[in-house]
């Protein structure tokens, strides 16, 4: 009895460890509100498509040493697959549950990625300011996403600001620490699951009207160049920022 007692008490032990290691399925609400959450960003005209998802510490892709886990689209046609039609929206949040979910840059909007310290600082001014500042998400534990209307393709290409505008060291100076998001490029969108128990979430939501750019550039640019004076160089890895484009 006692020996049986224990073997039982054994492996009951070791199928509660296992249930505690099976993914929670997400509850209907969950589900409803992500739904809801995606339809009014293309409400709002910003086009999307499905991206992918952590599995564990790792990312749904497989791709053995994946640079952005959970952070990439699921197609390499993911900028003519992105759309704001609702009903194919609805049809990848039901078929695919666990998906993120990115919208493609460029067309409707813009979007300015900014290191999270400088962008809660550039948050605080420009709404002590009184400017219309648009939809903002943070990204994780590190960056700030300000959504912002297109630039769009200027008949001066020389006047166009590519989005790897923080890649190149003739830039790196004038504007550390911010990217520009904008033709050919994407971000990840709100809600959405990173590795290690991190988040892309709302501060303030797509509802909110999309501002010109170029009335929030100047208060990012001085917060971000504050953030450079006193951070390391390590919190301006502008690899880690990159986003891998051929995906």
């Amino acid at each position: 009895m006692g020996a049986d007692s224990g073997r039982y008490r054994g492996t009951e032990g070791r199928i509660s460890q296992w249930l505690r290691r099976r993914p929670k399925p997400q509850p209907e609400a969950d589900d409803a509100a992500r739904l809801a959450m995606l339809l009014a960003v293309a409400e709002a005209g910003m086009p999307i498509s499905p991206a992918a998802h952590p599995s564990g510490y790792r990312c749904s892709c497989e791709r053995i040493g994946c640079p952005t886990p959970a952070r990439h689209p699921l197609s390499f046609a993911w900028q003519t697959q992105s759309t704001t039609d609702s009903a194919q929206i609805e049809r990848w949040a039901a078929n695919q549950p666990l998906a993120n979910f990115i919208t493609a840059t460029g067309a409707i909007h813009d979007v300015l990625d900014v290191p999270l310290p400088a962008g809660r600082a550039a948050l605080e001014r420009l709404t002590e300011a009184g400017i219309d500042v648009g939809p903002v998400a943070q990204s994780g534990s590190d960056r700030m996403l300000f959504f912002t209307a297109t630039r769009g393709t200027p008949d001066d290409e020389d006047e166009w600001w590519p989005c790897e505008l923080d890649c190149h060291p003739e830039t790196m100076d004038e504007h550390p620490g911010l990217r520009w998001h904008c033709r050919g490029s994407y971000v990840l969108l709100p809600p959405a699951r990173l590795p290690g128990e991190l988040d892309v979430h709302w501060i303030r939501g797509p509802e909110n009207p999309l501002p010109d750019p170029l009335t929030l550039l100047e208060t990012l640019t001085d917060a971000c160049a504050q953030y450079a004076d006193t951070a390391d160089a390590s919190d301006l890895d502008h690899d880690s920022v990159a986003w891998p484009l051929s995906r």
